[in-house]
Order: structure tokens, then C-alpha cells, then sequence
């Protein structure tokens, strides 16, 4: 690999671009649904598991509170979704959505298939950088 500090020769610095552009092109799609990324995959949290307590959310999505509260917040002022304390412990905050919530789910049925125009790889490319990439996750890279 030669010189361990050029760019070309990181491995976490191709990662770091793909995943920026890959957000990058997300806006075509999230900005008309009023949304940013981070709130879309909180969305599509909650779509699919229905009520999530913020530290649920947080191991799942791979985000610490510091960001998920402040933008928790801001959605449920924009009538997504519900914050209440649990009713068995006090100390955990339950996410619900609203109607708009999940009304807002049919809207963002297309961004999926829209995104996947932006992804010029073969479909078994797409599966290998998939398990590729969950694998990393799995290893738990950081928290050695």
C-alpha cells in the first residue's frame, strides 16, 4: 500500500465519501417529505418497529442521545411523532408516531426505488458490499 497517511490508501476515507455523496443524492428525494437523512432512518425505524424507547433507537440506528434528542424533538414539533415517558420507567422516553407519521410513509415509498438509480452496481456487487458493510458493523470496529 506504500505511504499509510495518503488518502488513496485509507480504507475509512472511500467509506466516509460514499456515504456523503449517498446522503447527497438522498435530498432529491427527503427534501420534498421534509426530511434529513438521520430523521428518514428514524422514520423507517419506527415504521417498522411501531414504538421504540430513544436508546432502542439510538443501538439500532448506530446514533448516541445528544443527536436523536434534539431531533426527536424538532420531528415531534413538526406533528411525526410522540415523546413520552414510560409508564414502567420513568428514566426511558417511548417514540410513537403520529398519523402524519405514518402517513408520511406512503409518501416515502418511492425513495427507495428512486435511490437505487444513483447505485451503479451490479446486483451481486450490491449484496456483497451489503454484507461487507454489515460485517464491519458486526465487529464493533470502535468499542474495542
Amino acid at each position: 500500500m506504500g505511504d499509510p497517511l495518503l488518502l488513496q490508501n485509507q480504507l475509512c476515507f472511500p467509506l466516509y465519501a460514499a456515504a456523503k455523496e449517498t446522503v447527497r443524492c438522498y435530498r432529491a428525494y427527503l427534501d420534498p417529505l421534509g426530511l434529513t437523512y438521520t430523521q428518514y432512518i428514524a422514520m423507517m425505524a419506527l415504521w417498522e418497529h411501531k414504538k421504540m424507547t430513544i436508546s432502542e433507537m439510538g443501538r439500532l440506528l448506530y446514533l448516541d442521545s445528544g443527536t436523536l434528542t434534539p431531533m426527536l424533538k424538532k420531528m415531534e414539533q413538526a406533528g411525526l411523532l410522540m415523546r413520552t415517558r414510560s409508564a414502567t420507567d420513568e428514566r426511558n422516553v417511548e417514540i410513537t408516531l403520529t398519523d402524519a407519521g405514518w402517513e408520511l410513509r406512503e409518501k416515502a415509498m418511492h425513495v427507495p426505488s428512486g435511490m437505487a438509480q444513483f447505485v451503479n452496481l451490479e446486483p451481486g456487487e450490491v449484496i456483497q458490499l451489503y454484507h461487507l458493510l454489515y460485517k464491519l458493523l458486526d465487529q464493533e470496529v470502535c468499542k474495542r
